[in-house]
């Protein structure tokens, strides 16, 4: 297969809206995969993205043939959904772009599809929020994929594949040397800014100009690099000064995906950030008590949405 023609988009949310709509810009004919009254409010509505409107065709599987290309950017908690609906989309050379956030989502879409299939990937630096059917970005943010080391040389043609479908649009596209490292540094920001943000109700300016909210940041942090060392890893402190420059570049008014989903009442991916910290924290003996605040602070203002 020499191109990518067909793609389908599981989860419209800020993200996945915002990618599908820089393809469709690009000359890419983009598919979003929805089901009931989802698919209904999508045909209905379609999106707008920085004030442009998008009516994008809605696929629900049935009848479905397989695709080039299935980009994932649904919530960690929506996965195994998400799993269900993409499958009559997977076919024998179906690459599957996992956009999730933390660590988890790449290994649980291997067991289903094959570890061939899903490269490692993650987007960062995007500052995309949604409300309602309309989302706003200022920084685009860039893509990096790869597979590890054992993978990488029978997956290099795929991985030049979605460089040359990605070049067509402005959707930066990197392939790193060390692609588990930029996930377990994706995954410390997003342990560290989102959770404190949504406990805090803070936008990215109070991170950017408080020294005590700096101090917050950094200190949990820490755990996630002690964490990463465990795993083979290896984060170091310069990839803490590197993160802060990445919040620099964010708008300052901008809030994380977790501050979002607390200001409007929904579910946060706290399982997939200070969840899965206590969890591989405990399996290698090693403590992790921010995380351990943070995952309890945070469950207490999910069970507050009830109390009101």
């Amino acid at each position: 297969m020499d191109s990518i023609q067909s793609t389908v988009v599981v989860g419209a949310g800020a993200i996945g809206a915002s990618i599908a709509a820089r393809l469709v810009d690009a000359g890419h004919r983009v598919l979003l995969s929805a089901r009931g009254a989802r698919a209904a409010r999508y045909q209905r509505e379609g999106f707008v993205v920085n004030g442009r409107q998008y009516v994008l065709p809605v696929v629900d599987g049935r009848g479905a043939e397989p695709v080039d290309l299935v980009i994932v950017a649904v919530k960690n908690y929506s996965l195994d959904e998400a799993i269900a609906e993409m499958r009559p989309f997977v076919g024998a050379d179906t690459i599957i772009l996992s956009l999730l956030n933390g660590v988890d989502a790449v290994p649980k879409l291997r067991g289903e599809f094959g570890s061939d299939a899903v490269p490692y990937a993650m987007i960062i630096g995007i500052d995309a929020h949604r409300r309602g059917n309309e989302i706003q970005y200022a920084a685009k943010g860039q893509i990096f994929c790869g597979y590890e080391a054992a993978l990488a040389p029978k997956n290099a043609e795929k991985l030049d594949r979605l460089g040359r479908f990605f070049s067509e649009s402005d959707i930066v596209f990197r392939v790193p040397d060390d692609i588990l490292r930029e996930i377990w540094f994706k995954f410390m920001i997003n342990v560290s800014i989102n959770q404190w943000s949504a406990v805090l109700g803070a936008p990215y300016r109070v991170f950017q100009t408080s020294p005590h909210a700096v101090a917050l940041l950094e200190n949990t942090m820490k755990e996630v690099i002690a964490l990463s060392h465990r795993v083979g890893v290896r984060l170091s402190d310069a990839d803490v000064a590197r993160a802060m420059a990445v919040l620099k570049t964010l708008r300052a008014d901008g809030k994380t995906s977790m501050l979002q989903d607390v200001e409007a009442h929904r579910r946060t991916e706290v399982e997939a950030f200070a969840g899965a910290m206590v969890r591989l924290a405990a399996a290698f003996g090693l403590d992790v008590p921010i995380n351990a605040l943070l995952y309890e602070a945070i469950l207490t203002i999910e069970d507050s949405y009830e109390a009101e």
